[in-house]
């Protein structure tokens, strides 16, 4: 599908003055998965066979089968009565819903063969193909790596992750616990190694799940320590979990939850005493944990007209579990207005605020599921419904109402027909899908903003509301106009080639605003997780700075440099103190002064989320502050148990490894919005990487940038995207509608990284499914499909790459994800060691291509193929550009095509 139109839509730029949720938004639906990962598509079988009407169901009084349809627990009789009557729509709809499942994670320790032999084991009792990712500590390690364990510590099938890690696959036990299967590992271990402690976390390769304690690593310590410093706290003989500087110890394993594995989220410095335990003790200790599994259902619907009374019959049934509530309506004609028809209604049927109906489905005689038996004038065209099974469980088709056509005078393909024929859950409460209707719904939100915004003036005037009650308010109105922006999103027209583009005109490139840059950047991040090592790292680079800037980059970003818990600087704590481990703060103004000289903007890395104290509370606990911002626990968020705060609760999701700053305290505003007007002034930076956005209101994001207004400001929102039995769902839109929704609550002062682009180019270059990066309507399935200027495209950085590893990008591929970001919109990002690698020239190339071409983060985009094992596009009729092994030329037209390009499965073409 080829389609030739902006990345941007003008209709975008309108909303962006919304000041954003602190939550994500609600939407009516999901978008279903790809196609490939269902079991069956839906089969429409239209019939017109010629058969007398017997007595079919009856609106008044109706006919014996009539009576017997509603008065029968099973489905026979209405079977019966819809015998003799012809066949006007049949169809099965699969569908899929999530159900989440409860298992346990247990950690066993016994002892071995010998007496200085014990054996570590690791068992999951859910079902899964299920991976241990583990590594050692030994006694004279400090800080938070993992070493890789001796060769004979490394049970069968165990695959080594560079040199700090091993991944073993849990193998099925031929015993059962409690009756159920279970999967396990067992390590053994030698007591008199110099081994202190075993590190892990759990993945689900089905989901991409990764399973630790309160989003940190498991930690089995295999010796005491000593209180030789005052953050640590030693831990008992037998099994702990040790979260290392903070203090905190857990005897007990708590309900863990998936979260995306990170480094800097897991525990901090540890030093390990040389002090062995004399006589380790076994334990057992078990986690609970919930996975969520895809299970497969269908609803079957069939109509029906009856001659004899001209109604028109609507049967339907499904195997779905539990109360099966049918959410309906009926419209008129194609605009698909819902609207109540006139009673009576089947048995167990309520009026929904009058714009619905809500009929509990029957139960089938013999209890294998549910029916419902609905009669029409035959006035109405179209049958309207969706399924609600608990309060916050909906079934929707693909996102939207189920359509059934019911008009026999209308032709049955007027049944909508999706790419994909599926259904999905649109897992939202139930608040969210109350109004069905696309038009009903909106204009509720609007009256429901309407009256609390009435509720808080006229509450405020009488000075009757509290301040938590207001917020309350206030929050609710964010969210509502969190749903109206994303109804609004996923409605937008398709533009023609003519109504967006803008004609070409020789003119210097615009100052775009704050934070946003002019749109012709493209980043180096200037480090890895290794950098800080050598202690000199701004020498180094300093070093580099005429390299850099001869490749064609303009912007570089730094890593973090204040004073910090952890090396890397993602732990900080003295927020004015300078001095960390990759220099002083004095190479670091040197540093700046260079690459200015250079042409090259300098962003610092700011970790605005979290901070570590330096001083315990009266209760023992880490949460009071230093240094020339010594704050208190107030600046502490009160929803995290680890810090006790005082606070307020936190506006985003948690980060468990250190304090949580509270950013709606306004001296925490004040002094931060302060700090980094300092960072401008003294050190020079240019503008900002901002660190776990996730963790607050991106509002609070936009008060920082005005205040300190950036040239250019990037966050770092990285969550999960979307998967199907561990398979990576076609359609990312809600995950990239999460970071959309990020940045519009930044009204736009920030950008942020196309994490999603850089998970679906994964996907599509290890399994060979370049397809993927087309969305429905042929244009880059990423941010940068959607809101190219504030997409920052990378393939790598030092959380995903370097010596972590956690994400890395697929091996020998590296530069068809280059030919992709260097050719397309967005700003792209080029991860440190691949600059200074065998690549370079080749990215080199790339670069000078799209500065000769003045391709920038609003260039227009025509995906011209995108199949199984080929993508290619067109940038600014300009560039013409291919990944994958397939073949692809561009056709001559008005221009002509010259290859300029060409590496292992990517190749680039100029327009001459």
């Amino acid at each position: 599908m080829s389609s030739a139109v902006s990345t941007e839509p003008l209709l975008h730029r309108g909303f962006r003055q919304i000041s954003g949720p602190r939550f994500r938004s609600r939407t009516l639906g999901r978008p279903p998965p790809p196609a490939a990962s269902l079991s069956c598509a839906p089969k429409s079988l239209f019939r017109h066979a010629r058969r007398s009407c017997g007595s079919g169901p009856r609106r008044g009084g109706g006919g014996a089968a009539a009576l017997r349809a509603r008065a029968s627990s099973s489905g026979a009789a209405v079977l019966e009565a819809l015998e003799s009557t012809d066949v006007l729509f049949e169809e099965a709809f699969p569908l899929q819903r999530t159900e989440a499942v409860e298992g346990k994670i247990f950690v066993r320790l016994d002892r071995g063969k010998g007496d200085q032999n014990w054996q570590l084991t690791v068992g999951c009792t859910l079902p899964g193909k299920w991976i241990l990712h583990w590594g050692i500590s030994h006694v004279d390690d400090v800080g938070s790596e993992w070493d890789q364990p001796p060769a004979e510590m490394r049970p069968p099938g165990s695959i080594p992750i560079k040199d700090y890690a091993i991944e073993t696959p849990l193998q099925k036990s031929s015993m059962t616990m409690d009756g159920d299967e279970f999967y396990e590992v067992n390590i053994s271990i030698e007591s008199n190694s110099d081994i202190a402690a075993i590190n892990f976390v759990l993945k689900d390769e089905e989901s991409g799940s990764w399973y630790q304690h309160r989003g940190r690593d498991f930690k089995v310590p295999l010796m005491d320590s000593l209180r030789g410093d005052s953050n640590i706290v030693g831990a008992k003989r037998g099994f702990d979990l040790w979260p290392g500087t903070l203090g905190q110890l857990s005897n007990i394993l708590l309900k863990g939850k998936a979260s995306e594995y990170k480094d800097k989220e897991a525990s901090s410095d540890l030093e390990v005493s040389k002090q062995k335990v004399q006589c380790l003790e076994g334990f057992y200790e078990e986690l609970a944990i919930v996975k969520a599994i895809s299970i497969q259902n269908s609803v079957n619907v069939s109509v029906k007209i009856c001659p004899k009374t001209a109604k028109t019959l609507v049967y339907l049934e499904t195997d779905l579990p539990g109360d099966v509530i049918v959410h309906w309506g009926v419209c008129r004609d194609d605009s698909k207005k819902w609207e109540i028809p006139a009673a009576p209604y089947p048995p167990e049927t309520k009026i929904f605020k009058n714009k619905a109906l809500r009929t509990l489905l029957q139960s089938k005689e013999k209890g294998n599921g549910f029916w419902g038996l609905f009669a029409l004038d035959e006035e109405f065209v179209g049958f309207l419904f969706v399924l609600k099974l608990k309060e916050d469980v909906w079934l929707n088709c693909m996102g939207e109402d189920f359509y059934i056509p019911v008009s026999s005078t209308r032709s049955p393909s007027l049944l909508r027909q999706k790419e994909s024929d599926s259904t999905e859950i649109s897992g939202k409460t139930a608040e969210t899908n109350t109004e069905v209707s696309s038009t009903a719904y909106t204009d509720g939100i609007i009256n429901e903003i309407r009256n609390l915004v009435s509720d808080i003036s006229s509450e405020k005037s009488r000075k009757m509301k509290t301040k938590e009650a207001q917020e309350s308010i206030l929050q609710e109105i964010e969210k509502l106009a969190a749903e109206a922006y994303s109804i609004f999103r996923s409605s937008l027209p398709t533009f023609s080639e003519e109504a967006v583009l803008e004609p070409e005109v020789p003119v210097p490139p615009p100052h775009i605003c704050s934070g946003t840059g002019t749109g012709f950047e493209i980043l180096c991040q200037g480090f890895n997780w290794e950098s800080h090592k050598s202690g000199r790292w701004y020498h180094e680079l300093k070093e580099k700075a005429s390299q850099l800037a001869s490749l064609g980059f303009t912007v570089l970003w730094l890593p973090p440099p204040t004073d910090s818990v952890s090396p890397e600087g993602y732990m900080p704590r003295d927020l004015y103190n300078l001095n960390s481990r990759y220099g002083n703060i004095e190479e670091l103004k040197d540093l700046v002064k260079k690459f200015h000289e250079v042409n090259i903007r300098v962003l610092g890395d700011v970790v605005l989320n979290h901070r570590c104290a330096q001083h315990k509370n009266q209760n023992g606990i880490w949460n009071i502050f230093g240094g020339r911002l010594n704050w208190d626990d107030r600046a502490v968020v009160a929803d995290d148990p680890h810090f006790q705060g005082r606070g307020n609760k936190s506006s985003g999701d948690n980060f468990h490894a250190a304090p949580n700053i509270d950013h709606s305290q306004d001296f925490v505003r004040k002094d931060l919005k302060e700090w980094l007007c300092w960072l401008r002034s003294e050190i020079g930076y240019d503008g900002w990487r901002l660190d776990f956005v996730r963790g607050f209101w991106g509002g609070y994001v936009k008060d920082y940038l005005d205040a300190s207004e950036p040239y250019f400001a990037v966050g770092e929102y990285w969550d999960s995207l979307s998967y199907t039995y561990g398979e990576m769902d076609h359609n990312q839109d809600a995950h990239r509608q999460r970071i959309i929704d990020w940045i519009n609550a930044t009204n736009g002062t920030a950008g942020a990284f196309d994490v999603t682009t850089k998970g679906i180019l994964h996907a599509a270059l290890e399994r060979r499914e370049y397809w993927r990066l087309s969305d429905q309507k042929g244009k880059p399935p990423g941010v940068v499909g959607w809101w190219p200027s504030r997409a920052v495209t990378f393939i790598e950085n030092h959380d995903t790459g370097s010596t972590q590893g956690h994400w890395r990008f697929p091996s020998g591929k590296e530069m068809q994800g280059y030919a992709y970001i260097l050719t397309h919109p967005g700003t792209p990002a080029v991860f440190y060691d691949h600059v200074f690698s065998h690549y370079q020239s080749e990215i080199a190339s790339l670069i000078s291509l799209r500065n000769r071409n003045k391709i920038h983060c609003r260039s227009t985009i025509k995906v011209t193929k995108a199949e199984r094992d080929v993508y290619a596009a067109i940038i600014d009729e300009k560039v013409a550009m291919k990944i994958g092994p397939g073949y692809y030329e561009p056709q001559s037209g008005p221009q002509k095509w010259s290859a300029v390009l060409e590496g292992r499965d990517y190749k680039v073409w100029e327009a001459s």
